[in-house]
């Protein structure tokens, strides 16, 4: 993945545009998760989320959703923890 493809823009349900960092990515089930965290120049630490696509065949572009199954954070929390060992996400 180079640089480019490791931030994306995404719009907010509100018409906000937020910036993420995608730190990795992986496949569960069949689903893709990115584990992202906000690009904010002012954020020392940025906050760190996991996206789950969502989207169907017939949409133009991809659609995320947070993850917030506490199951399912955990599953693939567990996944991410592993693929970065070095970064501590719980």
């Amino acid at each position: 993945m180079d640089k480019d493809q490791r931030e994306i823009l995404f719009t907010t349900e509100d018409g906000e545009e937020v910036v993420f960092h995608i730190l990795e990515q992986t496949r569960l089930a069949g689903v893709n998760y990115l584990l992202v965290e906000t690009s904010n120049e002012n954020d020392v630490e940025g906050e760190a989320l996991i996206l789950k696509d969502i989207s169907k065949e017939d949409d133009d572009e991809a659609i995320y959703a947070i993850v917030e199954d506490d199951n399912e954070l955990n599953a693939v929390g567990k996944i991410f923890n592993e693929l970065l060992d070095d970064i501590e996400l719980f």
